[in-house]
């Protein structure tokens, strides 16, 4: 039941639908109506302007490192990567009472807290693509993607960041970029742990990078007809 208790905070932290609040109480305008449809920081940019945007940009992160946040506090966790432990537990925190109550009574394996934390990662990204206060139709999951792999994997997210900038500088295209950001977010994942420093827990990590990914480009499949077709909006 805590466990289920967990996925189902992540999901509604997801939910919590930022550019739409943001466009209603600075336009009295639902955004929903307005370009691509979407809640998220270029669809808010385009009506609300860029401070609107960048202000849905940032809440929308925060809701996705918030929601792997509490699933790393309630497993007792790390919040922070121990640099090169790759265990459940780091040195600092192994065998503490909350964890093992956690760890015997909710989760059945120490391997298994970090399988919890990629669910619950899914779930923050799922719940902004599909949020239930707007009959599950969200924003495209990038910003809250960004917010989960800040926790989970900072430097990807750095690396990412820059195949979005250099995406959207040549060509203009915001969903073109984020599309390709989130598509390199797995192989990156396998680079840190290959080259840079070991990722905390590869597979639970990999599982999520690889389901957000693909929930990222299923939202953004509309973006992606028009890129085809060469109606998409570039952005200005």
């Amino acid at each position: 039941m805590r466990l289920a208790v967990v996925i189902i905070i992540a999901y509604l932290l997801g939910s919590i639908p930022f550019g739409y609040l943001i466009v209603r109480a600075r336009e009295g305008a639902d955004i929903r109506q307005t370009g691509s449809g979407g809640t998220g920081a270029t669809n808010v940019s385009r009506r609300a302007g860029k401070a609107a945007g960048g202000l849905t940009l940032a809440l929308d992160a925060l809701k996705g490192a918030a929601a792997v946040a509490v699933a790393k506090l309630f497993f007792g966790l790390p919040l922070v990567e121990a640099g090169g432990h790759t265990g459940p537990f780091p040195p600092t925190l192994g065998g503490n009472n909350f964890g093992e109550h956690v760890l015997i009574g909710q989760a059945g394996s120490p391997e298994d807290l970090y399988w919890w934390v990629a669910v619950a990662a899914i779930a923050v990204i799922a719940g902004h693509i599909f949020p239930v206060w707007l009959r599950f139709r969200g924003g495209k999951g990038v910003a809250t993607g960004v917010g989960v792999f800040l926790m989970l994997a900072p430097i990807t997210v750095a690396l990412a960041a820059i195949v979005f900038v250099m995406v959207v500088a040549w060509t203009r295209y915001v969903s073109l970029g984020s599309i390709l950001a989130a598509i390199t977010i797995p192989l990156f994942v396998l680079l840190q742990n290959a080259f840079i420093r070991p990722v905390e827990s590869l597979a639970p990590v990999m599982s999520a990078a690889i389901a957000g990914a693909a929930l990222i480009v299923f939202a953004h499949r509309e973006n992606i007809g028009r890129l085809m077709d060469g109606t998409e909006s570039r952005f200005k």
